[in-house]
């Protein structure tokens, strides 16, 4: 799963170098066997961006993008969304959504964010926001769902300063109740703006979206094959 979002980024052509953080000797020696560049972190770390935070002491750049390794549907054309946010100087820390498909309104495990007019994230949720109170239903997306309903994906761009910033910050009271690192940022200040993603990912949380991504992996391996016959 780790080796399908690693190439996915490095086939972007955007970021250099791609690189596996992790505390796991385990993910460590597959990824090696793999021929995938590997930084060892502290076991410590609350959160995915806290890891890169650590890459970031060895590996200079401007902008790091944190890619959690559970997103196996992500391709390279996921990138450029995110990384046009930081043509805007006032971006410090940029994400990306989706319109939420229907089935995954009630799923906490699919997390909502909500968003000002600007893109600046206002609140993410693994509760369904914003709450529809007379029922009506709003404009209608695209895939049928509710348009207002946005599904949040689990990939993030930081401007170094912010990382610093952010890993700087204890794990905030609205963190620990949700289990978001993203609302750390929300509780400080930092502003955190939303992208429009190409379309929607399986994030791997239950044995269920394993099945889903593995049979989205195959359909794609089988299409890849088809193109040279």
């Amino acid at each position: 799963m780790v080796e399908w979002v690693w190439r996915a980024a490095a086939a972007s052509g955007l970021m250099d170098p791609v690189v596996v953080a992790t505390d796991s000797e385990e993910v460590a020696t597959v990824c090696r066997g793999r021929g995938i560049p590997v930084v060892m972190t502290s076991a410590e770390c609350p959160s995915g961006s806290d890891r890169v935070r650590e890459v970031a002491r060895t590996l200079d750049a401007d902008v790091y993008v944190n890619i959690q390794g559970d997103e196996p549907t992500l391709t390279a054309e996921f990138f450029p969304p995110l990384l046009k946010l930081f043509d805007r100087p006032e971006v410090e820390v940029g994400t990306l959504a989706v319109e939420c498909p229907r089935e995954d309104w009630g799923n906490p495990n699919a997390v909502k964010v909500v968003t000002a007019l600007d893109g600046r994230a206002l609140y993410f949720s693994r509760a369904t926001i914003p709450f529809d109170r007379d029922g009506a239903g709003g404009a209608v997306g695209a895939s049928g769902g509710f348009a207002g309903y946005r599904k949040h994906l689990g990939i993030y761009a930081y401007r170094k300063a912010a990382l610093e910033r952010f890993a700087a910050l204890p794990v905030s009271p609205l963190e620990k109740i949700e289990r978001l690192e993203q609302l750390r940022l929300l509780e400080n200040g930092i502003a955190l703006y939303v992208a429009t993603a190409p379309r929607d990912t399986v994030g791997v949380d239950t044995e269920e979206d394993l099945v889903r991504a593995e049979r989205q992996l195959a359909m794609r391996v089988r299409d890849s094959t088809n193109d040279y016959e």
